[in-house]
């Protein structure tokens, strides 16, 4: 496979600005048979897909990527499979493209109807995840738009593997493959010129670290739909019960510690530390989870480090934690509001009030009260796959899902009137 890098991104911006008309006149029906077609024909080219990540992941190990890295890098057959039935997924859900949110008539007679459309053309800023390739375009399509994919040089031969692939499949569908543009050089020209390019894409979206999401943010002209790092917290109450806080602490840190919404940073109220510290010692004991602390939490806990500065804003994305004890819920309320990403925090506590405060003090896309912050994900939450989840208030905000890769439009339908 040859990568090219001599490429003309405005060229390729173009092409899918054209095939973004296309798309956005297909029908549901239409557009779900194209998500089917593409499945089918990965899971068809898997050996193809396999070989050159193998070369991904052959470079990852000369350049010694962490261990959770090379995990978000590898492919297998089985997760092949899961793309294919992500799309497939993705088919089945109810297409927001065509929805009347509202309608009225004016008193001339002319009616009004406020409709959502496809946004056009989304720029995909990412980085090791070659399943975003697939879940990206899936979303992209459905919601009738194009796509411009410019994926991490981590992952350049799966993801350019991926995207011939779906070009294949696009062959045979309604869809033209220029819908579907993947950006194979890696040159950080490449991706700078997409910041720019108002006149062809109509939206960028970044998911990666807090470097690229700076990136993006602070340097692109083209609007940017938000996603933000995880920085997430839970703070357990004065009043928590103790069995809920251990299963939900568990839960939160160590299902998959190298995702967004995975807990990064344990607040505790000082009167349940002091009531409840051996169980929650044991437990990180248990789970390996590494505490840095402040004074109180190196005191307590066995092999803590002090936490440093860096500590309180850390996505550790690994069995790492940090560790606070505050003397009310004012003070964790605090810290989150000067360490938090804005992304998801939690509460555990059996005292309603406090609950009630904390999830209308909190800013940011997701609240929890006696639960993981790992639900905040589309398909967790119930309402299908993702393209990513925004930290930001405007547009879309949490978990995006179809609708978020929508616009309004106002259709207004007269008999000739004039004003």
């Amino acid at each position: 496979m040859s990568l090219v890098m001599d490429i003309n991104v405005e060229a390729q911006a173009k092409e899918a600005k054209r095939a973004a008309k296309v798309v956005s006149l297909l029908t549901t029906d239409q557009k779900n048979a194209v998500l089917k077609t593409i499945a089918n024909t990965l899971e068809g080219n898997v050996d193809y897909i396999l070989k050159a990540n193998e070369q991904d992941l052959a470079n990852g190990r000369e350049k010694g990527y962490t261990e959770a890295y090379m995990d978000r890098l590898a492919l297998s057959p089985e997760r092949i499979a899961d793309f294919a039935n992500g799309l497939r997924e993705v088919a089945d859900l109810e297409d927001p493209v065509g929805d009347i949110l509202s309608d009225w008539t004016l008193e001339n007679g002319l009616q009004v109807e406020k409709v959502r459309v496809p946004l056009g053309v989304i720029g995909m800023i990412y980085e090791a995840r070659p399943n975003v390739t697939v879940d990206a375009t899936g979303l992209a399509l459905k919601s009738g738009n194009a796509i411009v994919l410019k994926g991490g040089s981590s992952a350049i031969h799966s993801n350019q593997a991926i995207v011939d692939i779906m070009h294949k499949a696009l062959e045979k569908t309604l869809i033209p493959k220029e819908a579907v543009q993947f950006i194979s050089s890696t040159d950080r020209k490449a991706t700078e010129q997409l910041f720019t390019m108002k006149e062809h894409i109509d939206v960028l979206i970044p998911r990666g670290g807090a470097s690229l999401i700076k990136a993006v943010v602070e340097n692109a002209t083209v609007p940017v739909l938000e996603t933000g790092v995880g920085n997430c917290h839970l703070y357990v109450d004065e009043a928590a019960d103790l069995e809920k806080a251990l299963s939900i602490i568990v839960n939160a840190k160590t299902d998959r510690p190298a995702v967004c919404n995975a807990a990064e940073t344990l607040i505790v109220h000082e009167k349940w530390f002091d009531k409840n510290k051996k169980e929650l010692i044991e437990i990180f004991k248990d789970h390996n989870i590494q505490v840095h602390g402040d004074e109180e939490a190196v005191r307590e806990f066995p092999g803590a480090i002090p936490a440093g500065e860096e500590d309180w804003t850390n996505e550790y994305l690994s069995l790492d934690i940090a560790v606070k004890v505050v003397k009310s819920i004012d003070e964790a309320i605090d810290h989150i509001d000067d360490y938090g990403t804005k992304h998801s925090e939690a509460i555990i506590t059996e005292d309603k009030e406090a609950a009630n405060r904390f999830m209308k003090l909190v800013d940011a896309a997701a609240v929890y009260h006696n639960a993981s912050t790992r639900f905040t994900d589309g398909g967790a939450l119930g309402f299908g796959a993702e393209i990513g989840i925004s930290t930001q208030k405007l547009h879309a905000r949490g978990p995006m899902g179809l609708p978020a890769l929508t616009t309004v439009k106002y259709q207004m339908t007269g008999d000739g009137q004039i004003r």
